[in-house]
């Protein structure tokens, strides 16, 4: 039996929308980052929040330029951020990522997110009072 095919065959405007739709909906009930969401992000707030999340993966993966934020500064205002947070954030992307799109897709779109997971948590994590103690 061949595997199931991915519901959309391009990335897109709107596949990238529906994918992340997905995501987040995933995100919100997981239960190691959906109480860190649940803590900033009341329910009203998450169209909003969406949308900026759209800007910024358009801009990211689709060049459009619409993001004009600052994330790395969004996530240290959170603060107790750790690796299973980044882990399992990064697990369930790729999850959807291989559920939304065809796998060479869906590799480049883990690649992308791995590469800003990685960036974030040696920004946020990286504690050099703790490498320099460290015989």
């Amino acid at each position: 039996m061949p595997p199931p095919r991915a519901p959309y065959a391009a990335l897109t405007e709107e596949t990238l929308g529906l994918f992340l739709d997905a995501f987040y909906s995933k995100v919100r009930r997981d239960a190691v980052i959906g109480p860190v969401f649940a803590a900033r992000i009341a329910d009203d707030d998450w169209p909003r929040h969406l949308a900026t999340i759209r800007d910024f993966w358009s801009s990211v993966l689709l060049k459009s330029g619409r993001y004009k934020g600052n994330p790395f500064g969004k996530h240290q205002a959170i603060g107790g951020l750790g690796m299973a947070h980044f882990e399992r954030w990064l697990g369930l992307f790729s999850q959807t990522a291989a559920e939304s799109f065809p796998p060479e897709t869906a590799a480049m779109l883990s690649e992308r997110a791995n590469r800003i997971g990685d960036s974030l948590k040696t920004g946020l994590l990286f504690q050099p009072a703790v490498l320099r103690s460290t015989p």
